[in-house]
């Protein structure tokens, strides 16, 4: 892939829940799959246009891609400290179509303006005010276009301060499709008044979309951990960005107890995955 260092292997990573997809549900494609699939192809040149210039002049490295499932559901999972930067990130090293959960807000022209200056003030300061109005058409051609399209790609809207109940139902909807979804732990920021400013306590989400696929339809989706690290550095500002990707975990393999028992033990796994593959990047 030009742009990204890494790993070359191409060894499939085929789920069970995959051969179980391929085996019954691969004859009937759903409409909406198409369209959220055409729209992406329609628009994906212009992406990876933006995603590589959100990233300029950084390089990105990655390792482990031979473990992303290619085929069936799955889940993605990992830190988020880079905001819009890991978004492009992933866009850039997926190996087929994904499906991110975002801030609601983004969905929304107003909102998402309001979220852009809140973030230039929180990594600028006082000078933030003033790089937004200085750049201000390519900030609005961005929100324009991401505000615009994010719904017909098929991302999914969760309320950051609110439920998440109807994202999560919405997420076990799409799994049971066959897609990938891409769900990050945190709001997009390094936190230096964190014991661990890199990765914030997991959420029970993600545990609890495979349990309860696992429990009620028999689905043993595979949860991928990665980790990002150097997208929380500024733009234009050469560094690196290491991709640590491992391998697929099950939900099953932590089954026993209640259903407390069992999300607690898989969120807290996938935390320490993630925390592990993290400071295995650190040493590249």
């Amino acid at each position: 892939m030009p742009g990204v260092s890494g790993s070359n292997r191409t060894r499939r990573h085929d789920s069970p829940a995959a051969l179980n997809f391929k085996a019954g549900f691969c004859k009937i494609r759903p409409l909406a799959m198409e369209t959220y699939e055409k729209e992406l192809a329609r628009i994906e040149k212009v992406v990876r246009f933006l995603s590589r210039l959100l990233l300029f002049p950084k390089k990105l490295e990655v390792r482990g891609a031979e473990n992303f499932v290619r085929d069936g559901p799955t889940i993605i999972t990992g830190n988020h400290i880079g905001s819009y930067k890991d978004v492009a990130v992933l866009f850039l090293v997926r190996q087929r179509m994904i499906y991110f959960v975002a801030n609601k807000m983004i969905f929304d022209r107003a909102d998402a303006s309001d979220l852009v200056l809140k973030h230039l003030h929180r990594h600028m300061g006082k000078i933030g005010g003033f790089v937004h109005i200085l750049l201000n058409p390519f900030y609005s051609f961005m929100v324009e276009f991401v505000s615009g399209h994010i719904a017909k790609v098929g991302t999914i809207p969760v309320d950051m301060y609110g439920r998440r109940t109807d994202a999560i139902l919405k997420c076990q909807e799409y799994l049971q499709k066959g897609r990938a979804i891409i769900a990050l732990q945190g709001r997009g920021r390094v936190d230096p008044g964190d014991p661990n400013p890199y990765i914030k306590s997991f959420r029970r989400g993600v545990a609890i979309m495979a349990y309860n696929l696992h429990k009620d339809q028999g689905l043993s989706v595979p949860v991928t951990p990665l980790s990002i690290f150097g997208t929380h550095g500024l733009w234009g500002v050469p560094g690196r960005i290491r991709v640590n990707v491992g391998e697929p975990m099950y939900v099953k393999e932590y089954w026993g107890g209640t259903e407390h028992d069992v999300v607690g033990r898989f969120r807290a796994a996938l935390q320490q995955s993630v925390s592990r593959l993290l400071l295995e990047s650190l040493k590249w």
